[in-house]
């Protein structure tokens, strides 16, 4: 299968070219490795993506459209760029610029001194990869803080976006309906099903309100509460460090954090308020004793998926975790579209799996949004998971619970059925 156009190389092996090192980083489709050249022996990051997972036209569709983006969107000094797309008989691979020096929030954390200065010159380099985006045609969808990784470790070292996955080309006044992002940083407009470039600015809003005060402003241990969070609209500022923060930089959160889109700054807005443009006379004063460990709370997963996870990494092997939408039709053998305890009791023996009776409870309870006792098709087959050692925990752990494309979806999924989400304007 032939993923990319005649205009891209088709190699024989990747390998043949570049030496592929050690792995950077995992994604739903993808591996990314630090990356060699043979020739001159420069350092860049492949993300290769594996064909034997792009399964339907809407995942190869969304590869060449990742490819076409990160090419149409030109060189700058906040967005990693691509050097080349290949692809061989296995995989896509993307050969892009290498960036070494660690995520957002790791940095932050790491910092003696964090400050509402600090957090203004994250936010333009943010933004300005916004403006960037939507003056070349292009709305992002998935802006998050894992998504900039700064290029090295020095103290002056540039922010970059890394990841495209779900960007999306647009024209003036087109609209989009499918739910896509990460459920943190959704915009009411995409619970709605009706959504424009708006909604990267509320996406970089709520990265700015997590870079103050350390949390996101909507929180809900399940993603149902969060996007009720989300349409309720209600901004804390009143627990700590809020009272402390300049009025500037809260009037910048609210004025990104506008319900309705059209109401809602934009790119060059954001750029011009003051707090953005003052970046140099910001409050250069620490933002207080709370921020850093909340930021590093925050950047770990959710407990109550940390113990899903650490069930089923101990007891299905890979092939299974790649092949869990099978292993869900399988096992719910009366077609509901629900995993009943029964039948998952029944059905993971199938896959060689053993699971005494108290951890099968604890599956149940830690996946189950609903909390009705059952598993349902949003819940369990959203779930492709990423193995990762986490250091913290000192056991097999997964950096990421539900791709952001299927997480939306089920969120979606869940209100509906419940009939706790209203979509009317009023």
């Amino acid at each position: 299968m032939t993923i990319l156009g005649s205009e891209f190389k088709s190699v024989g092996r990747i390998e043949e070219r570049y030496v592929l090192a050690r792995e950077l980083g995992r994604g739903d489709f993808g591996v990314t490795y630090l990356c060699i050249d043979r020739n001159t022996r420069e350092l860049f990051a492949c993300k290769s993506i594996s064909k034997r997972k792009l399964r339907t036209a809407v995942d190869v569709e969304d590869v060449r459209r990742e490819v076409a983006i990160m090419r149409h969107v030109p060189k700058s000094p906040c967005i990693v760029s691509l050097r080349e797309a290949c692809e061989d008989d296995r995989a896509v691979h993307l050969v892009m610029e290498l960036c070494e020096g660690g995520e957002l929030f790791d940095r932050i954390v790491a910092k003696g001194h964090y400050s509402e200065r600090a957090a203004a010159a994250i936010m333009r380099t943010i933004v300005e990869v916004v403006q960037l985006c939507h003056r070349h045609g292009v709305i992002h969808r998935d802006l998050k803080p894992e998504n900039f990784l700064f290029v090295d470790k020095k103290e002056n070292s540039p922010l970059k976006a890394i990841d495209f996955g779900l960007s999306i080309f647009f024209e003036p006044g087109e609209k989009f309906s499918e739910i896509v992002g990460s459920p943190y940083y959704m915009a009411p407009e995409v619970l709605k099903r009706s959504y424009g470039p708006e909604i990267d600015i509320w996406s970089a809003g709520v990265i700015l309100y997590i870079l103050l005060c350390g949390v996101p402003p909507f929180w809900a241990e399940t993603e149902q509460g969060v996007a009720k969070a989300i349409l309720r609209g209600v901004i804390d500022f009143e627990c700590e460090p809020w009272p402390s923060v300049s009025e500037s930089a809260k009037n910048l959160v609210q004025q990104m954090l506008e319900p309705d889109p059209k109401l809602r700054l934009t790119a060059k807005q954001v750029l011009e308020h003051p707090w953005i443009q003052n970046t140099k006379k910001a409050p250069n004063i620490p933002l207080g004793n709370v921020v850093k460990p909340r930021l590093k709370q925050f950047s770990r997963m959710n407990g109550f998926k940390r113990r899903a996870l650490m069930v089923i990494a101990d007891h299905l092997s890979i092939e299974e975790t790649e092949d869990i939408k099978e292993m869900f039709r399988m096992m719910d053998t009366d077609n509901d579209g629900i995993i009943s305890h029964d039948e998952l009791k029944a059905g993971l023996p199938k896959f060689d799996s053993h699971l005494v009776e108290s951890e099968m409870q604890m599956l149940i309870e830690a996946i189950d949004s609903k909390g009705k006792g059952t598993l349902d098709y949003g819940d369990f087959v959203a779930r492709k998971m990423e193995r990762l050692i986490a250091q913290d925990w000192q056991v097999i752990s997964y950096t990421r619970l539900i791709p952001t494309r299927m997480a939306g979806s089920a969120m979606m999924n869940l209100l509906m059925m419940d009939g706790s989400l209203n979509l009317s304007n009023e």
